[in-house]
């Protein structure tokens, strides 16, 4: 078993949709994917909006994590967003998502970020269990609030 981590490039759009896909019929949501593969391969690699790292197993794509730089006003620091981790489910319990967390991490410290954000689903046992594990605290007192356009 050989795992490997990497920064997406634009050849990749296609399986990072494919993954969002399957990330979201996991949770339940698949009626609210609406990006397309030149939607994405603009906002990630012409506009650098976001960043996608894949990882692989045995040279095929099993997981990623997307994320994006935001910023905190009280820090006085860029943050990083974690937006999506996700694993396909043929290739958890290997390891791959904690890689993925800690590349995440990494990648924060590395560039100066003074925290790292991310939000679960209420009902999402296993992955809250996940992150408490990897040392993470839940925000109390916050409400996360949405527009959509």
């Amino acid at each position: 078993m050989n795992i490997t981590l990497r920064q997406a490039k634009p050849s990749d759009t296609p399986i990072i949709l494919s993954l969002i896909k399957a990330l979201a019929q996991v949770e339940r949501l698949s009626d609210r994917v609406f990006a397309t593969v030149e939607e994405l391969e603009k906002a990630l690699f012409e506009r650098q909006e976001a960043y996608v790292i894949l990882a692989e197993l045995d040279q095929h794509v099993v997981g990623f994590a997307l994320y994006f730089y935001n910023f905190s006003t009280f820090l006085g620091k860029k943050g990083l967003y974690m937006e999506d981790l996700f694993v396909l489910e043929e290739a958890r319990n290997k390891g791959i998502g904690k890689a993925l967390f800690q590349q995440c991490i990494h990648i924060a410290k590395t560039e100066g970020c003074g925290r790292m954000e991310w939000s679960v689903l209420d009902w999402n046992e296993p992955s809250i269990e996940f992150y408490i594990k990897q040392g993470a605290q839940p925000m109390q007192d916050w409400t996360v609030y949405r527009l959509e356009f």
